[in-house]
């Protein structure tokens, strides 16, 4: 009985290694087939120039950003039902209009305000003299639109905290804050107890 035991055993071994070499095989064809796309796509990358460090990139892609806007300006109070078209229509006596922007809320509503880029930077000085011009009805406002500075939010003021003791100006100050008898008393009322006859 232990001979036949030995035996099932080496024949289970013997079935056993040629799927090994099989996936053995398999697995060096794959380090192969991933080793030439590494190649590939470093050559790919070398020729289209891609190589470089993210930030010559970000600077890259900011003085493009501020190029454009040098050619662009804001319209505020754009009528609500205007169309692109109309827009660069409006001025087209500026300069040529490359591409007309009208921002729109997350519900697809336009918010009433648009940005026209020029395709001359000349252009933008033409369109700031259409400020207070009319479309629909509408007196738009037209000024060079700046370029917003990544990490920058305009300075807002704060507001008053009620909570922190100082009431703000011009504020009417409630009268029972303060008591005529006495530094930080306050009057409490009781509301006299009515006595029944029925006890």
């Amino acid at each position: 009985m232990d001979g036949d035991d030995v035996d099932m055993a080496a024949a289970e071994t013997t079935e056993a290694v040629p799927e090994l070499d099989d996936m053995k095989k398999r697995l060096k064809e794959m380090e192969d087939e991933a080793a030439a796309l590494r190649e590939m796509q470093a050559k790919v990358e070398k020729e289209m120039g891609s190589v470089q460090d993210p930030s010559a990139s970000a600077t890259a892609s900011q003085a493009n950003r501020e190029e454009v806007d040098s050619r662009s300006v804001f319209v505020g109070n754009v009528d609500y039902s205007c169309t692109p078209e109309e827009v660069q229509q409006h001025f087209q006596a500026c300069g040529t209009v490359n591409r007309v922007t009208i921002r729109s809320d997350k519900y697809g509503q336009p918010k009433g305000y648009a940005y026209v880029e020029f395709v001359e930077p000349e252009a933008v000085q033409e369109a700031v003299l259409l400020n207070e011009s009319e479309l629909h009805g509408r007196q738009l406002k037209v000024t060079a639109k700046r370029t917003n500075v990544p990490g920058m939010k305009p300075f807002r003021a704060r507001r008053p905290n009620p909570y922190m003791g100082f009431p703000p100006r011009g504020a009417l100050v409630p009268p029972y804050l303060f008591s005529p008898y006495g530094y930080g008393k306050v009057l409490r009322y009781r509301m006299p107890m009515r006595y029944s006859p029925y006890g």
